[in-house]
């Protein structure tokens, strides 16, 4: 769900500024969707990537230092268990609890390494096909949310880019709303707020793309 909303953020947000820099630079509506799809599939394939070779990669790397603790586990008990100690002091726990709590754990080889290098990372592993479905969904939420911004100028043919383009900013205020607002799902933020903060944040990046498309046109 949290690779999904991001993703759907993203999508809207760049496409939007995408289209906004395009009708600032008084260009025809064809141009604007070539330009918008062109982009939003590119930007999409590459946040997908971006993101299984990010989920990967923390998945090796848990891996990795999983495999090195086994390693100390193997040559010492006691410098393994040392390293649960440090552990559960840091957490607060007096020496007594300490002491029972890593004999516990130590019991258990395969708990034992996990918790070490989860609380060194703070995440736990990731499986390879975690990994693919997040860039799969990744790429399919960015497309969906990217799309919002170009449909006036898909089913309003009959629009000028300007017309049409006022379709496209309501169709995408809407959209930067239920996004933002969707965000707070993940946080205990209140989603009103969280809605608005999208919002300007989209609309100001829209603005600012908007206007420097103007500023092209008057120069080229």
């Amino acid at each position: 769900m949290k690779d999904a909303v991001y993703a759907a953020n993203d999508g809207i947000v760049t496409t939007f500024a995408v289209v906004s820099s395009v009708v600032g630079a008084g260009l025809d509506p064809i141009v604007i969707l070539i330009l918008g799809f062109a982009n939003m599939l590119a930007d999409g394939f590459s946040m997908a990537t971006g993101n299984y070779l990010g989920t990967s990669s923390e998945s090796e790397h848990f891996q990795y230092e999983r495999r090195r603790e086994e390693k100390i586990f193997a040559e010492s008990d006691a410098k393994a268990k040392q390293e649960i100690n440090d552990i559960l002091e840091e957490g607060g726990y007096n020496n007594k609890d300490i002491e029972t709590i890593a004999d516990t754990i130590s019991k258990n080889k395969k708990f034992f390494l996990d918790f070490i290098v989860f609380k060194r990372l703070g995440h736990m592993p990731r499986s390879k096909n975690y990994a693919v479905k997040s860039g799969v969904v990744t790429f399919f939420s960015f497309l969906f949310a990217g799309t919002i911004p170009l449909l006036p100028f898909i089913f309003l043919s009959d629009l000028t880019a300007g017309e049409a383009f006022v379709w496209t900013i309501i169709f995408t205020t809407i959209a930067l709303f239920v996004i933002g607002a969707s965000r707070t799902i993940f946080t205990d933020k209140n989603w009103v707020v969280g809605g608005l903060e999208m919002l300007l944040a989209g609309g100001f990046a829209a603005v600012i793309a908007y206007f420097i498309g103007a500023f092209l046109q008057t120069i080229i």
